[in-house]
This record gives structure tokens, C-alpha cells and sequence, in this order.
């Protein structure tokens, strides 16, 4: 599977996710991507979400339309600021 761009995301309900990096179930071996939410729940605030990899880059279905579960936005630089 392609490696996964780090950086901002748009779910495509619009919340803004932050991807921090790829990682291995430790069982299974599955990759999962590892991000943070940008945004406060009523779990907390930014929290750290993990999510299989292929769930992260699938399409779904949206009213008769194919869209991307997580869409790139934009990637950070080496001073922290989103470009």
C-alpha cells in the first residue's frame, strides 16, 4: 500500500484532522495511520485517533457520490506553519 502523505486532512463530514504517522498493529500487523483531531469532542480536545490505513484512504458513498473518506490539504513545514 502507498505511503501516506503526513499532514492536514478534511473528513468528509469537514472536521480538520491532523496526520502525526503510520503504524503496525502489533497482532495483526495491519497498517493503521495514526492522527489527531483538530477540534475539541466530548472524549477532549485533540485527541489521537488511530484508524486502519485502507479505511483511511477508501472512498465511500455520500448521496449517489463517490468521495474520499479524508481529504489532503495541506502539509507542515519545517517552522510548524501549514502551507
Amino acid at each position: 500500500m502507498k505511503k501516506i502523505q503526513l499532514g492536514r486532512y478534511r473528513h468528509y463530514k469537514g472536521k480538520f484532522y491532523q496526520v502525526i504517522a503510520e503504524a503496525r498493529h502489533s497482532e495483526t500487523l495491519e497498517e493503521m495511520v495514526v492522527y489527531q483531531a483538530l477540534y475539541k469532542t466530548k472524549f477532549g480536545k485533540n485527541l489521537l485517533w488511530v484508524r486502519p490505513k485502507k479505511m483511511f484512504l477508501e472512498e465511500i458513498v455520500i448521496d449517489g457520490k463517490k468521495v474520499k473518506r479524508f481529504r489532503f490539504v495541506s502539509v507542515r513545514t519545517r517552522s510548524g506553519m501549514l502551507q
